[in-house]
């Protein structure tokens, strides 16, 4: 039997994209922070981090999409927030983000790393932007520099 486990650090290209929602920028830059501190941690220096800023959530998938297709990187993190509200546009917009950053990742065989919350209030937003629920942009990043590297295992 054999055991392949991708372990985070850099990746082989040594570029990573943090593609960054503008909308809920309180949040959205505790996360960034968070997935900076990571990429640091794991031997990324801040020279290979590209950070690429969208108007909000839902525009995420079409930059990790462009992101993805320069061949540039070798990672991309996607941070964004959306909390829910009155009306349906949060399911829309969480779920169309979900869907078209899951689509980047199998069409472009790359490493997309989750990290756009999907929460009822912005109580539970600040939690898991640094809060009490740790930082889930550090986490999104550990994610993505580990499938990087367990991709590259398998190529």
């Amino acid at each position: 039997m054999t055991e392949i486990r991708g372990r985070p650090r850099a990746p082989a290209t040594g570029r990573v994209a943090l593609i960054v929602s503008r909308y809920h920028e309180l949040i959205t830059g505790a996360l960034l922070e968070g997935a900076r501190r990571c990429c640091r941690e794991h031997g990324v220096p801040d020279a290979a981090l590209d950070v690429l800023w969208t108007p909000g959530a839902f525009e995420l998938p079409a930059a990790a999409a462009a992101a993805a297709a320069s061949g540039r990187y070798g990672a991309i993190v996607a941070l964004g927030c959306v909390i829910r509200g009155e009306t349906p546009h949060f399911d829309y917009v969480a779920g169309e983000a979900a869907r078209g950053l899951g689509a980047v990742a199998r069409e472009h065989r790359l490493a997309v790393g989750f990290g756009v919350l999907t929460v009822d209030t912005e109580e539970q937003a600040r939690a898991r932007a640094g809060g009490a629920a740790g930082n889930k942009g550090y986490e999104a990043a550990e994610a993505a520099l580990a499938t990087a590297d367990l991709l590259a295992q398998l190529r």
